[in-house]
């Protein structure tokens, strides 16, 4: 059985609990106790949560953790001292040690990311990387494992962490029955960006959601303006002109940007080659999707598979 404790201080984002679903679900669909999750705090006892509700935890030194998750705030601050002379020897005792979007600051006030690869809220970067320049931050990643120190991004990000643990202790199945459980739309790879193209992009009218919808569901079709501007019941010309209007691009540039992201994302989770993902994602060949990745990301889509090693895990 793995022991999992979420490391909780006064003022923490309530949102970070929703990794102990996770866990929860993980069990029930094994059909077992694979994971112990308990709420900890450095006393115990009831904590206030930054939406002035309190929660009650055990007391963190009571037990010992597979693994250790440090919650994140809203306004990124440090605990008390104590604790974080704690978390400086966690590592000897945990297997894993992880932090939820500020609770990054945590582990670095703790010494725990030097010299380490890391990320947290892309709101919070400048200022993480104004106070701890040893750590090695990238801003666009979803969740970072360094050895055995795993840092996720903004507070959802905690959950495609915790769907990454339970895929590394008992495999990509396990995590993808855990993620249809929760209504996870897709179990999201550490390597894909914090930012999406949907919500970038952010229509106003139900048109052209619909057709952003339809597009995303249909990546490999025809996305042409002809097809979508139907989609959409529009002539094409009306189509291009509320289009640009509502998301500031024209639509082939943000079809493109939809494709570019999913292709991304299909070389983060699969071994599909090249050619395949080209194929899936609509670009046709792998020419065009390297220009694309290009203008999207300045490195070919050869090099973004290198680095994400296409597992899933940045590891």
């Amino acid at each position: 059985m793995h022991t999992v404790g979420l490391v909780v201080f006064p003022n923490f984002q309530a949102l970070g609990l929703a990794v102990g679903a996770v866990f929860e679900y993980a069990n029930r669909l094994r059909g077992e106790l694979a994971y112990q999750f308990r709420l900890v705090s450095e006393e115990g006892g009831p904590v206030m949560t930054s939406q002035s509700f309190s929660v009650n935890t055990d007391r963190l030194r009571d037990s010992t953790y597979d693994t250790l998750i440090v919650g994140g705030d809203n306004d990124c601050q440090l605990p008390s001292e104590s604790l974080l002379e704690y978390l400086r020897t966690a590592p000897s005792r945990s297997r894993r040690v992880a932090s939820i979007c500020t609770g990054a600051f945590v582990l670095a006030a703790a010494g725990l990311l030097d010299g380490k690869r890391a990320t947290t809220h892309w709101l919070h970067v400048q200022e993480f990387r104004k106070q701890y320049p040893n750590v090695q931050v990238d801003e666009d990643r979803i969740f970072v494992v360094d050895g055995d120190i795993w840092t996720s991004a903004g507070m959802t990000a905690g959950v495609d962490l915790a769907l990454a643990i339970v895929e590394k202790d008992f495999g990509l199945e396990a995590a993808r029955m855990v993620a249809r459980k929760l209504v996870v739309y897709q179990r999201r790879g550490g390597g894909q960006s914090q930012f999406s193209a949907l919500l970038e992009l952010d229509a106003k009218s139900d048109r052209v959601q619909m057709v952003l919808a339809y597009a995303r569901e249909n990546l490999n079709g025809d996305l042409s303006i002809e097809s979508l501007a139907e989609v959409a019941r529009l002539s094409p010309r009306q189509f291009s002109r509320v289009f640009s209007e509502e998301t500031g691009q024209s639509p082939a540039k943000a079809i493109e940007r939809l494709r570019v992201e999913a292709a991304r994302l299909l070389m983060e989770t699969t071994r599909h080659p090249i050619e395949v993902i080209a194929r899936e994602t609509g670009f046709g060949d792998r020419e065009r999707m390297r220009q694309a990745f290009l203008r999207a990301f300045g490195q070919s889509p050869q090099a973004i598979q290198r680095a994400s090693g296409g597992v899933g895990l940045v590891l």
